[in-house]
C-alpha cells in the first residue's frame, strides 16, 4: 500500500499557522514563547508565523503581561475583534436566531424571532431567517466585522456532509434541501443538527466542573467524554468520545428522544409510542402542568409554578427527569460516558428535574464513572437553550481558523 505524500512546506505552513490562531483563540492573550512552548515549535518560528498573522491584521499585540520566568515579559498576542467572523443561525421551533462571532469565539451581534414555525412552509421560515441575517450582517459590518462563513441548526436528521433535512418531525419537513433557501452573502454554508452543535459549544465552552468528575483514565487533562442532552420542544442528543464528536454512519448519531420509555405509551410525532419527547419534551412537559403551550408561552410559567411549590407543576418535572434518565441509562451503559450534561430550555427547571434524573440513572447504570461507586456526574449547562446557536458561530469560526489562507486573504473560503 503507498504511503501519502509527507506534507509540503506549503501546507506545513498554514497548519502551522492555524495552530497558532486557533491557540491564541482559545487561551490567548499569551506571548511568543508561551504560544511556541504550547504547541511544541520553536520560539523562531512561532515570531515570523505571528508577525504574518499580524501584518494580515489577525492577531493584535498588547503591552506585556506578567512573567514568573527570569527575563523581560514579551508582549501579549490574541485574536483581532474586528475583521473576521463566524455566522451561526438557528431554526427552532418557536423562533429563529441569528449571531455572529469574532475570532475569539465571542458572540458581538445576535437578533431573534419568536415564530411558529411548525409545519411552515421551509421557503416562508427561511425568508424570515434571511431577513434577520441582513440585520445581523449590517449590526456586525457596524463593529468592523466580516463575515467568513455561516453554520445553521436545525432540530433534526441533517445528512452527513449536507445541507439537506432527512426529516424534522417537529417542524414537519422531509427531504427537505435548505442551501438555495440559506443567505449566499456570508461566506461557505453548513447545515447541522442542533444537539450536536449544543454538544461542540459545550466541548469548547471549558465548563466541565472538575469537582464532579471522577478520578482515573478520564481525569482533568484527559480528552473529555460526555452526552450532552438538548432538551427542548424536541429532544435531541450528542455523544462526545475522547474529545470528538461522534456523529454516525449517516450523521444521525445522537436521537434520543425516539427512544421508547414507556413502549405502550402516547403517540409520538415520529410515529412510534411512548418516546422520551412524549414525557420530557418541553410542550409534553407544559402540558402535564397544566399549561398549554403556544405563541408566548414559554418556560418562565413552569419555573414559577416549581418555585411556588404548585404539586402538580412538580410532578410534572420530576416524570420528566425520571423520563431522562431511563433513556440515558442506555446511552451510559452502552459508551462509558465520563458525564451527561443536559442544555436546553429544560435547564431553567434543573432544581426539580435532575434530582429524579440523577436517581433513575444510578439506578439503572451497570457500572458507575470511573468503576467506583460514584454514580456518573448529570449537570446542568450554564449554556442553557443557547447551546445550538453558540456551536454554530463557534463552528464557523474554527472552520475559518482552519484556513489561514484565505483569512489572510480577506476572502471566504
Amino acid at each position: 500500500m503507498a504511503q501519502p505524500a509527507p506534507p509540503s512546506q506549503s501546507e506545513m505552513r498554514q497548519r502551522n499557522l492555524s495552530r497558532v490562531l486557533h491557540t491564541l483563540a482559545a487561551e490567548g492573550p499569551l506571548s511568543r514563547a508561551a504560544v511556541a512552548a504550547r504547541i511544541g515549535l520553536t520560539r523562531a518560528a512561532v515570531s515570523t508565523l505571528v508577525d504574518e498573522l499580524l501584518r494580515g491584521e489577525l492577531l493584535v499585540e498588547e503591552g506585556p503581561g506578567r512573567s514568573g520566568a527570569v527575563g523581560r515579559p514579551g508582549s501579549q498576542l490574541r485574536p483581532t475583534d474586528r475583521g473576521p467572523c463566524g455566522f451561526g443561525a438557528e431554526i427552532g421551533v418557536d423562533h429563529l436566531a441569528v449571531c455572529a462571532a469574532d475570532l475569539r469565539g465571542e458572540i458581538r451581534v445576535r437578533v431573534e424571532k419568536e415564530i411558529r414555525n411548525r409545519h411552515s412552509d421551509p421557503l416562508a421560515v427561511l425568508t424570515v431567517l434571511r431577513r434577520l441575517a441582513r440585520r445581523a450582517r449590517a449590526e456586525a459590518t457596524g463593529v468592523g466585522l466580516h463575515p467568513v462563513g455561516l453554520a445553521v441548526a436545525v432540530p433534526g436528521l441533517v445528512l452527513r456532509d449536507s445541507c439537506t433535512v432527512l426529516r424534522a418531525p417537529n417542524l414537519g419537513w422531509q427531504h427537505t434541501e435548505l442551501l438555495p433557501l440559506l443567505p449566499d452573502d456570508l461566506g461557505p454554508v453548513t447545515v447541522h443538527n442542533e444537539a450536536n452543535l449544543g454538544g461542540l459549544a459545550e466541548l469548547w465552552s471549558g465548563n466541565t466542573p472538575e469537582a464532579t468528575l471522577p478520578e482515573g483514565p478520564g481525569s482533568p487533562g484527559s480528552p473529555d467524554s460526555f452526552v450532552y442532552v438538548s432538551a427542548q420542544i424536541g429532544i435531541g442528543a450528542s455523544v462526545v468520545v475522547d474529545g470528538q464528536l461522534l456523529s454516525g454512519t449517516h450523521g444521525f448519531a445522537g436521537e434520543l428522544g425516539h427512544v421508547p420509555v414507556r413502549p405502550e405509551g402516547p403517540r409520538c410525532g415520529c410515529g412510534g409510542r411512548g418516546c422520551l419527547e412524549t414525557y420530557a419534551g418541553e410542550e409534553a412537559v407544559l402540558r402535564a402542568a397544566g399549561i398549554e403551550p403556544g405563541p408566548g408561552v414559554r418556560m418562565s410559567a413552569l419555573t414559577a409554578r416549581c418555585e411556588a411549590g404548585e404539586e402538580t407543576a412538580l410532578r410534572a418535572v420530576r416524570r420528566a427527569g425520571t423520563a431522562l434518565g431511563i433513556a440515558l441509562s442506555g446511552a451510559v451503559n452502552l459508551l462509558d460516558c465520563r458525564r451527561v450534561v443536559i442544555g436546553g430550555t429544560l435547564t431553567r427547571l434543573a432544581p426539580w428535574l435532575l434530582p429524579p434524573l440523577r436517581r433513575e440513572l444510578a439506578r439503572r447504570t451497570a457500572v458507575a464513572a470511573g468503576g467506583r461507586d460514584t454514580p456518573v456526574p448529570v449537570t446542568a449547562s450554564p449554556l442553557g437553550p443557547d447551546g445550538p446557536l453558540v456551536g454554530a458561530a463557534g463552528l464557523a469560526v474554527r472552520t475559518a481558523l482552519d484556513h489561514p489562507a484565505a483569512l489572510l486573504a480577506g476572502r471566504p473560503r
